[in-house]
């Protein structure tokens, strides 16, 4: 069977996966409604869903110097709709806690597994298939607010009910799918977890650095992209519809930027578009009106969605066969827990009594400066990978 039906199967299991991540979002101020808490508890809610995420990395690395591609996906499958129930059936803070950490977990394992492996489905193309399969996430990601409006018509627990329910099937048809699929054997000689991870850890330290600071401040402005539209003076539903508009700018994005990370060397790329990404931080800030606003929000969505398949391919791309699960499982890992606090650092200074606005251009100017750094760095070769050549 063709590798194109079984890509399409985990297309839809990563629109599952990154639903459950970013569900969290819209859902914010209904958790300081119903469980009566904070703003930094219900920031803290969503780190635990991205630490989640980050925690089962390193492991999952090391199964996959072990067992299969495939085999682990459907492992974070299976813990996917067990974390929705979770949500779906708490009753209180702690399990709500814990029950986003889990389906966190789950994105984690299934990121670990699936990257590598989509990168050896398309060895010739590895920034398209990445930026189609990331199209697929972010649609999760366009669809979490409208689904929520609606859920939230009668109990925003029936989105978690039907994520368990559809992750179910979804499951199911990615192991009939693979069962009949001839699947790439690139990463058989990738049985040493720590001596690959070691062998490229100049590599993987750079990707964690700057794009799990880049992440640090995308989670921080997503996770209160809402609440900072309505201290800004936008209605609730104005508010969540520009949230919405973020998302859907990054659908676009991740087919352009995966194209174009084939094309471009890569950290030169990934400087642009994150220096366009702090920029149009900053447009926000300063925009006036509602029209300005929803520009500067797409721009925003668009440019920071064109770094996640612009980075993978930086990475899946210069990693070898023999080290590229285990070394990206590190890389994952370390960028994913660098990342997962960027709601609860946000959360905390807003509740502290800092403004929005202060927030937001802080992180664009640490963005500034973490760009200049790697800008330098890269000037005298000494980004790793960063004389790397575009695929095609």
């Amino acid at each position: 069977m063709s590798r194109s039906r079984l890509f399409g199967s985990l297309c839809a299991m990563v629109f599952l996966v990154n639903f459950s991540r970013v569900v969290f979002a819209p859902l914010v101020g209904e958790f300081i409604d119903e469980f009566t808490i904070r703003e930094g508890t219900a920031g803290l809610v969503v780190t635990l869903a991205w630490l989640g995420s980050a925690s089962p990395r390193l492991p999952t690395g090391w199964l996959l110097t072990r067992v299969s591609r495939v085999r682990v996906v459907t492992v974070s499958g299976a813990t996917l709709g067990l974390g929705a129930l979770g949500v779906a059936l708490a009753p209180g803070v702690p399990t709500l806690m814990a029950a986003a950490f889990l389906v966190g977990s789950a994105s984690g394992v299934y990121f670990v597994a699936a990257n590598p492996l989509i990168a050896e489905l398309f060895p010739r193309r590895v920034g398209r298939a990445m930026g189609a399969h990331g199209t697929a996430s972010q649609l999760a990601a366009v669809a979490a607010a409208p689904v929520v409006t609606v859920s939230l018509w009668y109990d925003w627990r029936y989105a978690f009910y039907g994520l368990a329910l559809a992750t179910a099937l979804t499951t199911v048809l990615v192991v009939a799918l693979a069962g009949r699929t001839d699947l790439p054997d690139a990463g058989r000689n990738d049985t040493a977890f720590v001596g690959g991870a070691r062998s490229e850890w100049k590599l993987i330290a750079a990707g964690v650095v700057f794009l799990g600071l880049t992440g640090f401040v995308w989670q921080g402005v997503f996770n209160f992209y809402e609440l900072y539209m309505i201290s800004k003076g936008l209605p609730p539903a104005t508010a969540r519809i520009l949230l919405t508009v973020i998302f859907a700018a990054g659908v676009p994005a991740f087919l352009i930027s995966g194209s174009l990370a084939d094309r471009l060397p890569h950290v030169p790329y990934l400087l642009g578009i994150v220096t366009t990404f702090l920029l149009s931080i900053v447009l926000v800030v300063f925009a006036s009106g509602l029209a300005a606003i929803g520009l500067a929000s797409a721009l925003v969505g668009f440019t920071v969605h064109m770094v996640f398949p612009a980075g993978d391919t930086y990475l899946l791309g210069s990693l070898p066969d023999d080290s590229r699960a285990s070394a990206y499982a590190v890389y994952s890992a370390g960028m994913m827990t660098t990342q997962a606090g960027g709601s609860w650092a946000v959360g905390e200074a807003v509740e502290a009594g800092v403004s929005y606005d202060a927030v937001f251009l802080g992180a664009a100017a640490g963005l500034a400066v973490l760009v200049a750094v790697y800008a330098g760095l890269n000037a005298v070769g000494r980004v790793p990978g960063g004389a790397a050549q575009p695929t095609r």
